[in-house]
């Protein structure tokens, strides 16, 4: 995990003060750099400056903290939350604008793909191998949070495999950067990012992690499991550990708050998740296109569905109909696969999620009984 946390020792003001020494050096650094341009490298920035909207920020470069919006973010933290606002300042100040991140956001995989292309990214035979060594290598942990829990362990492995290739690819952009990117250059979710922004620094704060040192994904997801700041501070708040809360390579803690956040959204123990179904020729069944839990078995069944599961027929259902290369795959979801879906809600996220469980499960562990 990329942080730097104070012995036992070491007061709250000197981490602060060192915290503060080090962004000092960043920006005198950065200007520095600035000022080593030539004269008409600064004219003609000074140009294309002069085209950029109000309110906007040119590519590549920090932000204006005197900017209205990022002004009364700034007291608003300081105000409302506690932090310095001399810290607060020099982080900030410190971020760089992205304004790629802003188009990968437009674009996730997860919406533009087809089933079958998105599958071919995530359930391929190396990550399955991967997978299933990386359940060997954590047995035990892995059997602790699923009793604690009552998540099937192959569920929690199947979510580090989509989500990090089992925190291999926990992300590589620097989080201050993503999250002042989307908080003030990104319209359509500012209020989302600025709430996660204010948690990101509470956290950092309240964990002394050095927050230029931290890095994540593109959205700003954070460690092996890819929590956004909000969820990883209240994990943290309510696992308090003597070193902090290490998301990036403490797996028995990275199993644990997977399997946590799976619980406290309504994973339901020895639950049945997704299974395949036929559809009759000429019926039209109500397939879902929200991921909302908003028909039955019994009222699948009377459009055409076939269940092949012994499952009472009240039991609340979503239809899902999947792109296959050369045809179309049908598959009802329960409520377990409506809480996988709040990790990411997107159908083919939560559907990868549940064929690499299938897939990365060792042949001498049991089958969970979620899977009818």
């Amino acid at each position: 995990m990329p942080t730097q946390t104070p012995s036992d020792a070491r007061s709250s003001g000197e981490f602060a003060m060192n915290t503060l020494q080090r962004l000092a050096v960043h920006r005198f650094l950065s200007v520095l750099r600035v000022a080593t341009l030539g004269a008409a490298l600064l004219i003609a920035n000074c140009a294309v400056f002069a085209e950029v909207p109000a309110g906007a920020q040119p590519e590549n470069s920090s932000f204006d903290l005197s900017r209205p919006d990022i002004a009364a973010f700034i007291r608003r933290v300081v105000r409302d939350d506690g932090l310095p606002q001399d810290w607060v300042v020099a982080v900030m100040g410190a971020a760089t604008l992205r304004p790629e991140l802003t188009a990968a956001m437009n674009h996730p995989a997860e919406t533009e793909l087809l089933w079958w292309q998105y599958r071919t990214r995530f359930v391929t035979p190396e990550r399955v191998d991967a997978g299933r060594r990386f359940w060997q290598q954590h047995r035990e942990s892995l059997d602790i949070a699923a009793a604690k829990y009552g998540v099937p362990a192959e569920y929690l492995v199947a979510i580090l495999g989509v989500e990090t290739n089992y925190g291999q690819t926990p992300g590589s952009y620097r989080e201050i950067d993503t999250l002042m990117t989307l908080a003030f250059n990104y319209p359509a979710r500012a209020a989302s990012f600025r709430y996660e922004l204010r948690q990101f620094l509470l956290l950092a704060h309240e964990m002394r992690m050095d927050p230029l040192a931290l890095h994540g994904s593109y959205g700003g997801a954070l460690g092996a499991p890819q929590f956004m700041p909000s969820n990883y501070r209240r994990f943290a708040a309510s696992h308090l550990m003597e070193n902090g809360v290490d998301l990036w390579t403490d797996w028995g803690v990275v199993f644990e708050a997977i399997a946590d956040f799976l619980n406290a959204r309504g994973w339901q123990r020895d639950g049945p998740v997704l299974i395949r179904v036929q559809v009759k020729d000429g019926s039209n069944p109500p397939v879902s296109d929200r991921l909302k839990l908003n028909q039955s078995l019994r009222s699948l069944k009377a459009r055409g569905v076939l269940v092949d599961a012994a499952l009472p027929n009240s039991t609340p259902a979503m239809l899902i109909r999947a792109q296959l290369e050369n045809g179309l795959d049908y598959r009802v979801g329960f409520k377990n696969f409506f809480v996988i879906s709040r990790y990411n809600p997107r159908t083919n996220y939560a559907m990868a999620v549940c064929d690499l469980a299938q897939e990365v499960r060792p042949a001498d562990s049991e089958p969970a009984s979620s899977k009818p």
